[in-house]
């Protein structure tokens, strides 16, 4: 069977090894007889999957003891709510930077639970910026400082990681693992899995210790305390999900770990971008320097052509080219998991499409 190439947001490509290991241990784990979606969270074989890929995802981020690392459900969604519901005491405020859809959905869910000032905001240019920032207005009394270091749909990502006092929360969803990152930098990461982590159904948080338990009186299962008392698993957790995030830090670490993945997507955007940029029939409205290396939003120079490209790059088997429904155009999601023949395989498509249609 050949595969097709995969370019969608989320969920997104698996590597193929995880997938075929997967495979292999689908009916029978380890000569268990059992499948892991059929085993008990509580089981001791399941500790160690569980353990295992914590321990693993410690070692490609470097996470040290300070900080739990917590698989939650609820995705990146839930997030937004949770942590300013950990984080914010009553008439507390937190500061926010507006960089495109992600953000101002984390900033609604946030204004439910206290007061929240924009610090920045790049819609004036219908988000195709980071902004500097020299020009950001925090508020000294904040107890947080949240941004979002790659929007997703807008296809923006930070240069820089901000400078702040504050502890710096960010949600890493579609950025997470693509290269090194500080930890020690912030005071709470979070991602949902389905990009770079493993297939929909979790989602990872790094919260230092200092930080829990800061609020009292949340429900359960909203509770960062008690999910980091409980090792994640409070409730049933989804056990298949956490397995397969597992694998797919161990095929990280046999690529060579995150400086190996960093130079490898790093030469993937390049090779995009400056075929976008010198053809003459696709563009990217992104500020060059803020642009993403894992989403690449790209327009056709006429927009009536949107249907037919997306038909013919589906027919060459090159899926889920289509941007998000609130932007529109292209969108190229090249994630870990998609290999650089696929991003071959995509340009010379699009040289020919441009050629037969430009």
């Amino acid at each position: 069977m050949t595969r097709a190439y995969n370019f969608c947001a989320g969920p997104a490509a698996l590597p193929e090894p995880v997938l075929e290991q997967a495979r292999a241990e689908l009916l029978d784990w380890r000569g268990s007889g059992m499948s892991i979606m059929e085993m008990s969270h509580r089981s001791k074989a399941y500790v160690t999957i569980a353990d295992t890929a914590e321990q693993d995802l410690r070692d490609l981020l470097g996470i040290s003891d300070d900080y739990a690392v917590l698989f939650l459900q609820g995705g990146a969604s839930q997030q937004f709510a949770m942590i300013p519901m950990n984080l914010l005491k009553k008439g507390e405020s937190a500061d926010y930077v507006n960089t495109g859809q992600w953000s101002i959905k984390a900033i609604a869910e946030a204004k439910r639970f206290g007061q929240v000032n924009v610090v920045a905001s790049a819609e004036d240019k219908n988000f195709s910026y980071v902004p500097a920032q020299q020009g950001w207005n925090e508020s000294a009394d904040a107890v947080y400082l949240h941004y979002t270091p790659n929007e997703t749909i807008g296809g923006v990502e930070f240069p820089f990681i901000p400078q702040t006092s504050k502890p710096l929360v960010a949600d890493f969803s579609s950025s997470i693992l693509s290269r090194p990152l500080d930890v020690n930098r912030f005071g709470l990461i979070y991602a949902g899995a389905q990009k770079n982590i493993g297939p929909a159904g979790i989602v990872v948080v790094i919260i230092r210790r200092d930080l829990i338990g800061r609020v009292s009186g949340i429900p359960a299962m909203l509770d960062y305390k008690v999910h980091a008392d409980n090792g994640s698993m409070y409730n049933t957790p989804p056990t298949y999900s956490w397995y397969l995030a597992g694998l797919v830090f161990q095929w990280l670490k046999a690529q060579g770990g995150l400086d190996a993945m960093a130079a490898i997507n790093d030469r993937k955007a390049k090779k995009l971008y400056d075929y976008i940029d010198g053809s003459g029939f696709y563009s990217n409205p992104v500020n060059k320097a803020d642009r993403s290396c894992m989403n690449v939003p790209f327009v056709l120079a006429d927009a009536g052509l949107d249907k037919t490209f997306l038909q013919e790059a589906e027919a060459a088997r090159l899926y889920n080219l289509a941007g998000h429904r609130s932007v529109g155009g292209m969108r190229a999601s090249i994630y870990n998991a998609v290999p650089e023949v696929a991003v071959d395989a995509l340009i010379e498509f699009m040289k020919d499409f441009a050629k037969r249609n430009g």
